[in-house]
């Protein structure tokens, strides 16, 4: 391998290697950049031209992430917002372009139990009318609990929580291979958990959507 492109992609693979430590919506960035730059300097060498430019550019390329906002997908969020409206639910779009919602455990489930709330229904009857009307979008779904109990409690918790919640969507009609679950136990927390307000707000759910390029 020339000089011109052992550089540029050491640099990508230095990206790619950093993003253990980083958040979900930072570690699909990263990954896209790295991607970005190993191509773009593959292919700036074939052209005859400068790999280190070629992989700057493919960086920025790969940075904006394998997913598109379409008007799908703003069409959704707006529905979410409207659904979500004063019960304590976070609708927003992150930097790669996904729908994230953030359902707080008084919406979504009661203490110990992975079973839907009633509270908890009518947002997924809605999520779900959305998602059946955009056969391009992928799901994640993932449970965390807060620092109360042990790992062997905890875990199993937060990912029956998240596989209630794929399970209702499908029982309206969403295809269960577009949806992924996963169980974080309290290892994510987004607050103390040295009082009952912070863990209240790490047991929660995370719903990403992402529509992918066809």
């Amino acid at each position: 391998m020339s000089k011109k492109i052992l550089v540029p992609v050491i640099a990508s693979l230095a990206i790619l290697s950093g993003c253990a430590n980083m958040s979900d919506t930072q570690r699909t960035t990263a990954t896209g950049a790295g991607v970005g730059a190993l191509g773009g300097a593959a292919i700036g060498a074939i052209a005859g031209g400068h790999a280190g430019k070629g992989a700057v550019i493919g960086a920025g390329v790969g940075a904006l992430g394998s997913y598109i906002w379409s008007q799908h997908m703003e069409k959704q969020k707006r529905e979410m917002e409207q659904a979500t409206q004063g019960t304590g639910v976070t609708v927003t779009q992150t930097q790669d372009n996904q729908l994230k919602l953030d359902i707080p455990s008084d919406i979504s489930f009661q203490t110990n139990r992975s079973d839907i709330q009633g509270n908890f229904a009518p947002i997924l009857d809605r999520f779900a009318e959305g998602l059946r009307n955009n056969q391009n979008a992928q799901v994640r779904i993932i449970g965390h609990t807060d620092s109360t109990g042990n790992d062997g409690i905890n875990d199993p918790l937060s990912l029956a929580r998240a596989e209630s919640t794929r399970n209702y969507l499908t029982s309206r009609g969403v295809n269960g291979g577009r949806i992924q679950v996963q169980g974080m136990g309290s290892r994510q927390p987004i607050a103390t958990n040295d009082t009952a307000e912070g863990r209240a707000r790490n047991r929660r759910v995370e719903i990403f959507v992402g529509e992918v390029q066809q």
